[in-house]
């Protein structure tokens, strides 16, 4: 009994701030859970209409090109908006309604830009990219770029309000993210040409447009804000901006070239194999994004309000804390992913037109990506402290590190070992990444003289 009160004493005095980031987690990870449940049924319905073909090798080729600028400028704007959002707060309503109007029409001009960019060098991305693919799968490519091109554009749209719901630390927008992936498996169940590719492209679109309208209407009623739309940047709060997302989109623009450098050299070895990428890649994603999103999105706001109040030592001592807890808690992940590998991906996978060959590739190269779970997990909260301290530089150096260590592991591993070279090079960049963090956090002694708090 002694020790169960003991048990409940510490447990009573953990911090106000730890348990605002435990609550926020378990919330985001319920609705990672429904959101990727979601998208792991439509992965079975695309793994049994298509299997592995060349369908799957155009659609799965197309939607990286597609989403690869936006994806990059997202990663790079979330990242960003959240503590600036945070800060906003104790701005006069007026001023906050000015900034989010002149917001969203940056979000539309640039996504419209990076979508009128892919449209003219889609020729020569398809030469780069698909040397080795049939002229059927190219050809099916650019009939699916063309009907998927307004994703991109909505892609920034739905980040500018996803932002504004994190930083209210309204985590539905993580919820939201099962549209799409539902939109889509309506369209592959309800089609009736097995072979044909307008179900995806449909679903897609349309999965993505719906997302930005529900996102729309609660980032509203969240903050109590209808911005109007506004084509003027005098907003004060411009000029941080400029400076965070010019120096982070530096380091983020190079990292985003991994995912087109692993197709780049999976496409080399022929038909089938970006699709078996894909199918692991996407069970992979399945697992992430029940911790590393939850942990990322609850140590964000949390951390951003800490460090605008000046408690820096009590922020870096928290993210330490919650990046050490995710390396040990994922390595237990790993372990039982690895032992359900085969099963989890047949149950998810193996009907219709994939057979138990796919089964066995698939479960194969998930096996390997496991490497990079631990290193990711952990990495993810340490990159939170940085962007609330505003050491984008910094991010950005590493990033150009993380993206060499990631290439020159894809060149030589991809020659030893085939196809599952690609994945461990993907743990090896973590590694890389996790220690480059970690490292520069703990020698930043420049934090012990700012405002210390309880721990």
């Amino acid at each position: 009994m002694s020790q169960i009160a003991g048990w409940r004493n510490r447990l009573a005095q953990i911090h106000p701030d730890h348990s605002r980031i435990a609550r926020s987690a378990v919330w985001v990870s319920l609705f990672a859970l429904i959101g990727k449940s979601a998208g792991a049924l439509k992965e079975m319905s695309i793994a049994y209409r298509y299997g592995i073909s060349n369908v799957v090798d155009a659609y799965q080729l197309t939607l990286t090109l597609i989403t690869w600028l936006p994806a990059t400028f997202v990663a790079v704007l979330s990242v960003v908006l959240v503590p600036a959002l945070v800060e906003l707060r104790s701005r006069p309503k007026q001023e906050q309604a000015k900034f989010l109007g002149e917001l969203d029409v940056m979000a539309i001009v640039v996504g419209v830009a990076f979508t009128v960019l892919l449209y003219f060098s889609w020729p020569y991305a398809l030469d780069l990219m698909a040397r080795n693919l049939s002229d059927e799968t190219r050809v099916m490519s650019r009939r699916i770029m063309l009907g998927m091109a307004p994703v991109g554009i909505v892609m920034l749209t739905i980040c500018v309000y996803a932002a504004r719901l994190q930083a209210r630390e309204k985590h539905v927008n993580t919820l939201l993210e099962c549209v799409p992936a539902l939109v889509l498996l309506c369209f592959v169940l309800a089609w009736h040409d097995a072979g044909s590719p307008a179900p995806l492209i449909w679903g897609s679109t349309l999965g993505f447009i719906l997302q930005a309208v529900l996102l729309g209407v609660l980032a509203g009623r969240a903050d109590q804000i209808r911005p109007r739309l506004s084509f003027s940047l005098s907003s004060p709060q411009w000029p941080h901006m400029y400076r965070a997302v010019g120096v982070f989109m530096i380091g983020q623009f190079v990292m985003s070239l991994a995912t087109p450098l692993d197709q780049y050299f999976v496409a080399g070895l022929g038909d089938g194999n970006i699709a078996t990428l894909g199918y692991a890649s996407r069970v992979l994603g399945l697992l992430v994004s029940m911790g590393a999103v939850a942990i990322s999105r609850a140590t964000l706001p949390v951390l951003s309000e800490l460090l605008s109040a000046g408690d820096n030592v009590r922020a870096r001592s928290i993210a330490l804390k919650w990046s050490l807890f995710m390396l040990a808690i994922s390595g237990v992940v790993v372990v039982v992913a690895w032992l359900l590998a085969p099963f989890v991906v047949k149950l998810l996978f193996q009907r219709g037109a994939f057979s138990a060959a796919d089964t066995v590739a698939v479960s194969s190269l998930f096996r390997w990506g496991l490497i990079q779970i631990p290193f990711y997990f952990s990495v993810l909260v340490l990159v939170q402290l940085f962007a609330s301290q505003g050491r984008f530089k910094a991010m950005a150096a590493i990033a150009v590190v993380n993206f060499a260590v990631k290439a020159v592991a894809n060149f030589f591993l991809i020659r030893w070992f085939g196809i599952t070279g690609v994945v461990l090079a993907t743990g090896v960049m973590g590694a890389s990444s996790f220690v480059c963090y970690l490292s520069l956090t703990l020698s930043d002694g420049s934090l012990e003289n700012k405002k210390a708090g309880p721990l």
